[in-house]
């Protein structure tokens, strides 16, 4: 899925890590991902989070399509930071499922993101 993902291709997300409802995935901050307060872009924090949370719901199989999402930005980032996003898998039930995303800088947490999923076909 992520190899056909242009938008996170674009900006240069890297998956580092894959398991069972879990994903790592690490992006560098680029001068043109910096807003006008000269820190990261929230739209591009919430971007690399989604993409650990898409590498992680979609790693049971059936097709998982984000049905919400929420952010909270904890912390600046800046052009040159080293960004990780760790995805864990908090519950599945029937279709949907439940996921946390925390934002990393070295050990210091830049944001957090709750996505939910839903499959696109019936779990049997």
């Amino acid at each position: 899925m992520l190899g056909a993902d242009r938008a996170s291709s674009a900006l240069g997300i890297e998956l580092v890590e894959a398991g069972a409802g879990s994903a790592t995935v690490r992006m560098r901050v680029t001068g043109d991902m910096v807003n006008g307060h000269g820190t990261a872009h929230g739209g591009h924090l919430f971007l690399l989070a989604d993409t650990a949370f898409a590498c992680a719901c979609n790693s049971h199989g059936p097709v998982a399509v984000a049905a919400g999402a929420d952010i909270t930005f904890v912390a600046p980032a800046w052009e040159g930071d080293e960004l990780l996003a760790v995805a864990r898998e908090r519950t599945r039930y029937g279709r949907s499922g439940l996921y946390d995303v925390t934002v990393l800088r070295g050990e210091q947490v830049v944001a957090e993101f709750r996505g939910r999923s839903r499959t696109t076909t019936p779990v049997k």
